[in-house]
């Protein structure tokens, strides 16, 4: 059977069915709803849990499921210990797209179009307490390129304004800010769709920082390790993913605005109110016994989800300019976003800069970038933050590069004039990594490895039976 988000869930109830929880009683979609994951999250547990009854609407939540590194690493059939290099080679090898009839696209079966369309009969969350209202967190933004025809996808927060009326704010950095762009200046309307509800793998492709405007459905395919399968749109020009949950169609009218925000985002700060563009939606196709998923904005699970994707971009292009790179992270003390670790074997000096070079182009949201010798694990920041003490000095490994596009949804980011909250940040590369032979650099000091290979810890550990006291000595 084809991937899809119910085949997930199947794959992870059979291998960690302790990772999902179940509530029966109904809650409020205004603020209870993520109060309970909050609430689990306050006892260090990130759980998918899955609401069956949610006021005012007849489908159940799902929410939490990519809280996870273990959950996303599953969803490629890989571990957490290989899941970037994993991510990395999959997004190398793009799939096309299988395209299927209307009989074999589970995303058809209910399909509400005309005057029958109202948004708010999808059990839409207010996920934290000054969101500017009810929010679509989760779903992937499709819009086609008018210059080379490829299809864009990404992830976007869209406030639900009206039954007939949904906002659309895209980061300027993002390919589909500029996507939307170049309708608004031809002064043309763009088709749209929203994809609610799929496999892990088909949502982080939303994520992927795929080279140019379009290819991330291919990646998609990649991800899920065989074709996207999709169906033609009912109102729009755009292939549908079939085996999605919910699909919303419509149209984004040129010129037209409305006052978006705040919202919770991925700094866990609130961000970016002001007038943006609207969709307009023209159809709902979903499944009959659909399953609306959501994602916890400004909570752990809309950092991880964001982190690995992009974590197996940045690898791939770092691995382009610099082919002994061993692994990259862009932790959660960073919001999945703003640092980036990357461990590199060194063979000439000035390759960590490169790698950084290649790090900062790929994702815009990075800050700041520290790259370290393999011997560091860049998923241990006690590590990396060791090779900075001890390898790094800031006169001669630290550049600063100010007025850089960056994250408009970070609150440090700023206009040219330094006046306002803008779109630019100013990016910090740190080198700590020691430098090439022959130049001498002090070893670390370890255990012999020979004596680490042979010691079995359950040759030596006994548990502590209450007494610590050297055994009698007989004469």
């Amino acid at each position: 059977m084809p991937k899809d988000l119910r085949t997930y869930l199947d794959q992870l109830a059979a291998t960690a069915p302790e990772d999902i929880y179940v509530v029966s009683r109904e809650v409020d979609p205004r603020f209870e709803l993520t109060g309970v994951v909050a609430k689990l999250e306050q006892e260090q547990r990130f759980p998918a849990v899955f609401f069956r009854k949610v006021k005012g609407s007849d489908l159940p939540v799902l929410i939490n499921l990519t809280a996870s590194y273990n959950r996303l690493a599953l969803s490629l059939d890989s571990t957490v210990q290989t899941m970037v290099q994993e991510c990395a080679r999959r997004e190398g090898n793009p799939r096309p797209m299988k395209e299927v009839g209307d009989a074999d696209a589970p995303v058809k079966e209910v399909v509400i179009r005309g005057d029958d369309v109202d948004i708010t009969r999808l059990p839409i969350t207010t996920h934290n307490e000054l969101d500017g209202g009810p929010y679509i967190g989760s779903a992937v933004l499709l819009q086609r390129d008018p210059d080379n025809g490829k299809v864009n996808a990404g992830i976007y927060r869209h406030q639900i304004h009206g039954p007939r009326e949904i906002g659309l704010m895209q980061n300027p950095a993002n390919h589909g800010c500029y996507v939307t762009r170049k309708y608004e200046e031809a002064g043309k309307d763009q088709q749209v769709a929203l994809v609610i509800g799929h496999h892990p793998a088909f949502t982080m492709s939303g994520v992927a920082k795929v080279p140019g405007i379009g290819g991330e459905l291919e990646v998609a395919g990649a991800y899920l390790n065989e074709p996207l399968e999709v169906t033609k749109g009912v109102t729009v020009d755009l292939p549908i993913p079939a085996r999605a949950e919910i699909v919303v169609e419509g149209y984004v009218p040129a010129g037209r605005r409305h006052y978006e925000g705040p919202f919770g985002e991925w700094p866990h700060y609130y961000a970016k109110t002001g007038d943006q563009p609207v969709i307009v939606p023209t159809a709902i196709l979903m499944r009959r016994d659909a399953i609306y998923q959501d994602i916890f904005a400004a909570h752990p699970e809309h950092n991880l989800v964001g982190a690995l994707p992009r974590m197996g971009s940045i690898f791939r292009r770092v691995q382009e300019v610099v082919p002994t790179v061993k692994a990259v992270n862009l932790p959660y003390s960073g919001g999945g976003r703003v640092y980036c670790y990357i461990s590199i074997r060194k063979t000439v000096d000035g390759e960590p800069k490169q790698a950084a070079f290649a790090a900062l182009v790929a994702e815009p949201n990075i800050k700041h970038c520290i790259v370290v010798d393999d011997d560091i694990d860049v998923f241990n920041e006690a590590e990396v933050l060791w090779a900075v003490a001890t390898r790094f000095e800031a006169d001669r490994d630290m550049i600063i590069m100010p007025n850089c596009l960056g994250s408009h949804l970070n609150p440090t980011a700023y206009t040219m004039n330094r006046d306002a909250h803008g779109y630019m940040q100013t990016k910090l590369i740190m080198d700590a990594t020691r430098p090439t032979p022959p130049a001498y650099f002090p070893p670390v000091a370890k255990v012999p490895a020979e004596v680490m290979d042979r010691i079995d810890l359950n040759d030596y550990l006994e548990p502590f039976k209450g007494e610590l006291r050297p055994a009698a000595v007989h004469a």
